[in-house]
C-alpha cells in the first residue's frame, strides 16, 4: 500500500477525511497493542500510519480554517 501524501488528502471531502481519520487511528492503536504482546510483525507499517494520520490530520485542520475566515 502506497504512502499517501497531502496532495491525496486534499482531494477528500470532509467527511471522507475524519473516516480516514478514524481508521487510520483504529489501525494505530491495533499496531501499538501487537507490538506489545509480541505479535507485529512489520515494524515499517506502524510508521506509516503514524505519519499518514499526522497528514491527515494537518489537511483536516487546514480545512477548518479556510472556514472559520
Amino acid at each position: 500500500m502506497p504512502v499517501k501524501k497531502a496532495k491525496d488528502f486534499r482531494g477528500m471531502s470532509v467527511k471522507e477525511l475524519e473516516a480516514h481519520v478514524r481508521e487510520l487511528r483504529k489501525e494505530y492503536f491495533d499496531l501499538r497493542m501487537q507490538k506489545a504482546t509480541g505479535q507485529l510483525e512489520n515494524n515499517q507499517r506502524t510508521r506509516i500510519v503514524r505519519k499518514e494520520l499526522a497528514c491527515a490530520l494537518t489537511v483536516l485542520g487546514e480545512g477548518a480554517n479556510k472556514e472559520e475566515a
